[in-house]
């Protein structure tokens, strides 16, 4: 497939750059296919729109501040070099977008940090060394620290990995470290948010629940690769890069007997859509999955793990829009964005919100 079939006219105004306060008082778009117009609605407003026995599924990943500032030294020759972490690979590796990707070779070091000793004796820097080099600035590093005390070093000399899109018009703050991360986020490894998941608020969590509408969790160390624009012309020359997740096997029996029940699955976010058609079967019936996913979902793809998604609007030409397009047709979504920016909706990570609804008679098809 054409890639420039997924582009749109996006005024630059629309991406948001603070979320809503509260989290739960962003607008929420509702897309079904079923109905002749679009409905605006607030995502406080979703007990109202969800059925009992319905089961919205959450990525619990917790994002960490995975990008770090360090130099190069050759010589007398000193570069700084910006490191955005990606993909852990072992408890002292990392897969990593570097720029200026031409300033470093294999086997150079880059130092993060000071010269000093930091706080109760810590040390104030800490080292990686080039392993490889791939395509597109992809760099593997191996770190002087290991597991816990790099984890640790990271998180006091790392700052939140904003989408660029943000990054270009404002510096991270403290107002990100919370921002950026969602009430589920529990498990670190994420390098970006599952943004939809944003949007929830205990007190939205507690009238679901009474709704008799169901929450389980799945994990998707999202990563930078999210970011990462299409550059190839065709779809199909377009290359994934792989995050690990996972479907625990009582959540996989949990939402197994919810469909046998005749509950719907409402997947929050795409990360939480990949978790689950990577692991769903072809009868929809979910095992017990774990692994790593490249998963790439464009238009004639079936989807057969989720009857609803809740996402947030994304940026044209991109592999989440593709996503959308292959979830709700890809006519029917041009014509959502279009009513979105025509609307005001606020758009990308810090965004507002849409829920698509499949069309009844695809549902159908894929049981």
């Amino acid at each position: 497939m054409r890639v420039d079939i997924f582009d749109f006219d996006l005024p630059e105004d629309r991406i948001a750059l603070r979320p809503a306060v509260p989290r739960d008082s962003a607008r929420m778009l509702i897309v079904d296919p079923d109905a002749p117009t679009f409905e605006d609605r607030i995502v406080r407003e979703l007990p109202e729109i969800l059925r009992p026995g319905d089961v919205l599924v959450v990525n619990d990943t917790r994002v960490i501040p995975a990008r770090l500032s360090g130099i190069r030294v050759r010589g007398e020759n000193v570069a700084r070099i910006d490191v955005t972490l990606h993909k852990r690979e072992a408890a002292d590796r990392w897969r990593a977008f570097v720029r200026p990707a031409k300033r470093l070779a294999l086997g150079e070091r880059v130092r993060f940090g000071g010269e000093s000793e930091g706080s109760a004796g810590r040390p104030d820097s800490f080292d990686a060394e080039v392993l490889e080099k791939g395509e597109g600035g992809e760099t593997l590093f191996g770190f002087s620290l290991s597991g816990p005390a790099l984890d640790e070093a990271i998180a006091r000399l790392g700052h939140m990995p904003l989408p660029p899109y943000i990054a270009a018009k404002r510096a991270e703050d403290e107002a990100d470290r919370d921002d950026y991360q969602t009430m589920f986020a529990e498990k670190e490894g994420a390098v970006a948010a599952p943004t939809a998941g944003l949007h929830f608020t205990p007190d939205l969590l507690e009238r679901l629940a009474a709704r008799g509408v169901a929450t389980e969790r799945v994990t998707l160390h999202v990563g930078a690769g999210t970011f990462l624009p299409v550059k190839a012309e065709d779809t199909q020359n377009h290359r994934m890069h792989s995050e690990w997740g996972e479907l625990t096997a009582d959540s996989a029996a949990r939402l197994n007997a919810a469909r046998a029940g005749g509950g719907r699955i409402v997947a929050v976010g795409t990360t939480s859509l990949r978790v689950l058609e990577t692991a769903v079967r072809d009868d929809g019936t979910f095992p017990a999955w774990t692994g790593d996913t490249d998963i790439f979902i464009t238009p004639g793809r079936p989807i057969r793990s989720a009857d609803a998604l809740m996402t947030n609007f994304h940026l044209p030409k991109s592999t989440l829009f593709m996503l959308v397009s292959a979830f709700s047709g890809l006519e029917r979504m041009r014509a959502a964005y279009a009513h979105a920016v025509a609307s005001g909706y606020r758009f990308y990570s810090y965004g507002d919100a849409s829920l698509l609804f499949r069309a009844a008679k695809d549902r159908r098809h894929d049981r």
